[in-house]
């Protein structure tokens, strides 16, 4: 035979179906302003009529049925005790609260201010042939670090040279000319002295040399433009730097209006952080500036958690932006290992000044109440207490404790949710993220 009837069962369903049915509609037929008008009476006549035959019993079965009743009382009291108790080990007492700390130190604080900022490049050119003619060669990489002076492309230089031909020979040919009419003139002085010449052949031979002195000095000017002409074949990098990407090809014809020229050259050895600050801060940044004292500019990345370089504060703008209430500061950097580039995003960090021998603690150790900011403290047996403090500043990680707190101290810094002052503490390793 199963152990599951199941005719059974569905027999038992269809019957509470039918009870359930009917009970429905007796509530439903039910009036329920009667039942209210006439309860109260009912109960009060009920409850006499069982008082009353609970009075015409005897002494002991009065006793036995009110026994009874505190009995049954009694035990619901047990079993609702059993059922909220505590049965574990730790009922007698309440287990130690786990938390993590560390300590509080003795040492440099620093004072500093943050800002946003750009890496700008110290110089930035565009490089443009400054002659007309065909691109002969090309003779740097994309991306190459160039030294001043440095060839970085050739201009086909036939036209500029035969200039400088043209321009030597005329200085020549007019050289020539102006040797033989000085000697022309020694003559003439020589026979005007013997009277052997009119006054007028000899100023008229002095002004023939005159003018191919002149001519001479026209000549060299010319040979010294075809000069600077043939030199502008050879393009050199004017300054240290950077060259970008290439915006022409050898062979094409470059000219001096082309507005994109062949390549860009921009100085990141050292390099420039542009950050702004906010106006209030200026004041204290100002006195130390202009002490002289050299205040050490962080470059961060992003996310401000890796420190790309370190540089120093160079110049302060002389105007405070109105509509933003920040003022612009300029940070130089030596960008030795080529860190920062051009145009980059940055977070700045200005140390401002440094307190020496002051009190740190760990800042996700302090806690703001109602009575100020405070401090969970583990004493040697192993509980806490609710220190006080008076807070100097915050940055990043640690906070400057001016009073409350002396080196050496154990403040809480993990496990604040279930700590009350004389709470037992048992010190856990904190996990790592």
């Amino acid at each position: 035979m199963p152990l599951i009837n199941r005719e059974r069962i569905a027999a038992w369903r269809r019957s509470l179906s039918q009870s359930s049915a009917k009970l429905t509609h007796q509530l439903r037929q039910t009036d329920w302003r009667h039942v209210a008008r006439t309860a109260p009476g009912q109960l009060k006549t009920r409850g006499q009529a069982h008082l009353t035959a609970f009075r015409s019993r005897s002494k002991r079965d009065q006793w036995l049925i009110g026994g009874g009743a505190f009995l049954l009382v009694v035990a619901a009291y047990a079993l609702i005790g059993f059922l909220n108790g505590d049965s574990s080990p730790l009922k007698r007492g309440k287990p130690p609260v786990p938390v993590a700390v560390q300590a509080v130190v003795e040492g440099n604080f620093p004072v500093l201010v943050d800002g946003l900022g750009t890496v700008t490049a110290r110089r930035e050119v565009v490089i443009r042939t400054r002659i007309d003619g065909q691109l002969d060669k090309v003779l740097f990489q994309e991306g190459q670090l160039v030294k001043a002076g440095e060839l970085i492309a050739v201009v086909d230089p036939r036209v500029p040279e035969a200039k400088v031909m043209q321009a030597r020979g005329k200085l020549e040919q007019d050289q020539a000319l102006l040797r033989d009419h000085r000697i022309k003139l020694k003559r003439y002085q020589t026979l005007f002295k013997q009277d052997s010449i009119a006054r007028q052949d000899l100023d008229s031979q002095a002004a023939l040399v005159q003018q191919f002195e002149g001519a001479t000095e026209a000549d060299k000017g010319a040979l010294d433009d075809a000069l600077t002409q043939l030199s502008y074949t050879q393009i050199t990098a004017p300054f240290d730097g950077r060259l970008g990407l290439r915006k022409v090809d050898a062979g094409n014809i470059v000219k001096t209006s082309d507005a994109n020229g062949i390549v860009t050259l921009t100085q990141i050895q050292p390099i420039d952080v542009l950050f702004t600050i906010p106006s209030e801060q200026l004041p204290r940044i100002l006195a130390r500036f202009n002490a002289g004292d050299p205040m050490p500019v962080d470059a961060y990345d992003r996310n401000f958690k890796t420190v790309l370089a370190t540089g120093t504060l160079k110049s302060i703008d002389n105007v405070i932006d109105p509509t933003t209430g920040m003022v612009k500061l300029k940070a130089e950097y030596s960008n030795d290992n080529n860190a920062l580039f051009p145009n980059q995003f940055v977070n700045a960090r200005l140390e401002v000044e440094s307190r020496a021998n002051a009190v740190i603690a760990p800042s996700n150790a302090i806690l703001r109440g109602s009575q100020g900011t405070y401090v969970y403290v583990v004493a040697e047996d192993g509980t806490v207490t609710a220190t006080p403090i008076k807070l100097g500043g915050v940055q990043g990680a640690q906070a400057e404790i001016l009073e409350g707190l002396a080196p050496g101290a154990s403040v809480v810094i993990d496990g604040f949710d279930k700590l009350k002052p004389g709470a037992k503490v048992n010190v856990v390793q904190r996990p790592t993220r």
